[in-house]
């Protein structure tokens, strides 16, 4: 039986204007409503995929890896505690038990959780937190983490690359194969509109249905609109392109989108409404154990 859960690491508070690049302040804060500085509220979910008895978890969120100034500058909420581990310990699921972590990319808000808090690194842990699992990324992504372009430095985790290589546990796709035991429900799709080599898994149940991680090229239900992308984005017109290919299969296949950073929703089908724009369609606020 495949099932999947909606598990969130720490939340964030960013810049809505950042969030929203070219989108206006009175257009966006009807969706969001910013706090009084401009910030708006973003979770920072995660996906547990099980396979039988094997565990899968698509990203690690932001954790509490920063130090105190870089988690106010950040917005990073409840930042001496972590919120992942906490969150998959009241399902019963211990870091142990977590076979594969899939990362889309690995700046700090999609990896930071691979890391224990900032006091526990000071006390002498410096390790990864998930002492068993394989750890998947793309191997576009991965260059972009060894090679960042000024624009984006600041985005990456200094010494998370070496950490995983020191794991002998890393699987760079598409070079390396994908273990058969879970093979055949997984499938990875690449974009670059929001950084190069982003990756997405698209998880295919046992009962059919289809479950798409979307990462930042859909970071949450507003972003579902096409032309609305956010600043943080490489190549915003790319993107656009990117999303209106993946409805495409999206629709036809009547995928779930699975959001990484919207505040209330984990989810939702997509529609092209008569309108010819593409809408969120039947939200979701949780998937807990939901069989697929």
């Amino acid at each position: 039986m495949t099932k999947l859960t909606a598990i969130e690491s720490n939340r964030q508070l960013l810049d809505g204007g950042a969030m929203f690049g070219n989108a206006p302040r009175t257009v966006w804060e009807r969706w969001f409503p910013p706090d009084g500085i401009g910030r708006i509220s973003l979770a920072c979910r995660c996906m547990l995929i099980e396979i039988g008895d094997i565990k899968i978890l698509c990203e690690a969120g932001i954790g509490a890896f920063f130090g105190p100034k870089l988690a106010e500058r950040f917005g990073v909420q409840t930042p001496t505690r972590h919120r992942l581990r906490e969150n998959l310990l009241a399902r019963d699921y211990p870091l142990e038990s977590i076979d594969y972590v899939i990362l889309s990319h690995l700046h700090f808000d999609h990896a930071g959780g691979l890391l224990p808090t900032y006091q526990e690194q000071q006390s002498g842990n410096n390790g990864l937190v998930f002492p068993n699992a394989k750890f998947i990324v793309g191997s576009e992504a991965w260059e972009r983490a060894l090679h960042p372009h000024a624009r984006d430095r600041a985005s990456f985790i200094p010494g998370l690359t070496d950490k995983l290589l020191k794991t002998g546990r890393l699987l760079r796709m598409p070079q390396d194969p994908l273990p058969a035991e879970i093979s055949k429900h997984l499938e990875f799709l690449f974009t670059s509109g929001h950084t190069p080599g982003h990756m997405h898994t698209l998880f295919s149940g046992d009962a059919g249905g289809k479950v798409f991680f979307c990462g930042d090229l859909i970071p949450g239900r507003a972003w579902v609109h096409l032309p609305i992308t956010m600043g943080y984005d490489r190549f915003p017109e790319q993107l656009i392109d990117e999303k209106a290919k993946t409805y495409v299969r999206a629709v036809s296949e009547d995928w779930i989108l699975f959001y990484t950073h919207d505040p209330e929703y984990a989810g939702s089908h997509v529609k092209l409404a008569e309108s010819g724009k593409y809408e969120p369609q039947d939200l979701q606020r949780d998937f807990n154990l939901f069989t697929i």
